[in-house]
């Protein structure tokens, strides 16, 4: 039986299908994380037929964007390469790799206007090879980025059901404690996830096998593949994109965990490297955090360029690129490990998946905090224990502390059960799925009486 994975971005991909807006969708995101993956498994509900055309399969298909005079001929371009019929109102247009297609910014605005059909675009390295693409006038294309599987995805997946997820959520929600077999089975499936991550390939070979040795294989074949994105776009510019890229690892697992210059070169400074952290950071391979110098909103404020941790976009893709058989460590329980830097990647890829802006704190005076994000207008300190002493964190006790700051609350993730100490919520490490913005779930209607006016 083929397993199916299903993932939160399916309704905002529903959504987009059932709307009547003429807009095209975008779905973005890093190499594997499952963009094409999403339409093939979710079209079906809603168009009768789907035309597909693939920019690195079908190389001569870009000429149809290049020398199409309008929105007419270059419908009829696509009907004479599809082997779907177009209809009206009842065919989906999947335009996929379109980093190969400078032209398609231009010509997705006269297909949209044109209104016969809906658009879905994705690609890899769209930040780094389409820049533009996101400068097409508002109103013609909505976008969606896509991450890698996070934990909640993962754990359903594995086949946790809503009923045990919607308890602990409701723990979270009420600062109590978890039940402590589903509290148990929860911290084995988050040191599953240490290891698989969330690349869906990656889970699916999991599912299918249970074999770590397997999975690993898949996650050596991605990480081959990004370096081969890598060497195809630096053959003459002589960046330091793949050195950067290797060193991540090792770089997490130092003391600070911040990404040391020196590594590459002693003699270079940040501005020699910095086209190749953008081009990480555009390809969604890594997750820069930048220092912030004072933990108060906005964040962004006190934010420095030239300090920060790099994580990798997916946890199991950093296992796999650790020596020394970390995955039976792992399942094992070795303390040997340095738990902190695989702790530390799973939450940043998680807020980043949930929308924040990834960022942490030190201070010679007070210390350092692992991340800090605002929540719901305000300052979260968020500190990121993989050890039994997660009670002592000087660093956070000096900000909490602080009066000019005025925060009212701190989250340490660690990994035991809830537990709260006046304003730090100690809470187990997999409840990271639950910190999320508000979201309006609801039509917020609103009008200003003007009758006095009348």
């Amino acid at each position: 039986m083929e397993i199916k994975i299903s993932r939160k971005v399916e309704t905002k991909i529903a959504d987009f299908y059932k709307s009547k807006d003429k807009k095209a969708l975008l779905i973005t995101g890093a190499r594997q994380v499952g963009k094409t993956y999403i339409v093939d498994n979710t079209w079906k509900e809603h168009f009768k037929s789907i035309v597909r055309i693939n920019f690195i399969e079908t190389p001569d298909a870009v000429e149809l964007f290049n020398k199409a005079k309008n929105s007419s001929d270059l419908l009829l371009r696509i009907s004479a390469i599809s082997k779907s019929k177009l209809i009206p109102d009842e065919t989906l247009i999947f335009l996929d790799e379109v980093q190969e297609c400078k032209e398609i910014v231009t010509a997705i605005k006269f297909l949209v206007e044109e209104g016969s059909y809906k658009y879905v675009l994705s690609g890899s390295l769209l930040g780094v090879e389409l820049k533009d693409i996101r400068s097409v006038p508002v109103g013609y294309m909505d976008t969606i980025e896509m991450y890698p599987m996070d934990f909640e995805e993962f754990i359903r997946a594995n086949g946790i059901p809503d009923t045990v997820i919607e308890s602990v959520h409701t723990a979270y929600e009420n600062a109590t404690p978890v039940d402590e077999i589903i509290h148990n089975k929860l911290m084995d499936l988050f040191n599953l996830y240490l290891i698989v991550g969330g690349m869906p390939a990656v889970v699916k070979k999991y599912l299918e096998t249970n074999n770590i040795r397997e999975v690993v294989k898949e996650q050596n074949s991605i990480v081959r593949a990004y370096k081969r994105d890598i060497a195809k776009y630096d053959p003459e510019e002589k960046l330091y994109i793949n050195d950067i890229f290797e060193l991540i690892p090792s770089e997490l697992n130092a003391k600070n965990k911040r990404f040391i210059l020196k590594e590459l070169n002693q003699n270079f400074k940040f501005s020699r490297f910095r086209n190749s952290f953008l081009w990480l950071k555009n390809a969604g391979v890594a997750l820069p955090t930048h220092i912030a110098s004072e933990p108060v909103v906005p964040l962004k404020l006190s934010k420095s360029s030239n300090l920060f941790k790099l994580f990798l976009s997916d946890v199991g893709l950093l296992s796999s690129m650790f020596m020394n058989d970390i995955q039976l460590k792992i399942l094992n329980g070795d303390l040997n490990i340095n738990y902190g830097s695989i702790y530390e990647n799973v939450v940043a890829q998680e807020l980043q998946a949930h929308g924040f802006e990834l960022y942490y704190f030190n201070s010679k005076k007070q210390g350092e905090l692992d991340f800090l994000i605002e929540l719901d207008g305000s300052v979260l300190p968020i500190e990121v224990k993989s050890g039994k002493d997660y009670r002592k964190h000087a660093a956070l006790n000096n900000v909490m502390s602080n009066h000019e700051y005025n925060i009212e609350q701190a989250i340490v993730l660690q990994n035991d059960n809830v537990q709260i100490d006046d304003k730090i919520k100690y809470l187990p490490v997999y409840m990271i799925m639950f910190i999320q913005r508000s979201e309006l779930n609801d039509d917020l209607i609103y009008r200003i009486d003007l009758s006095d006016l009348k």
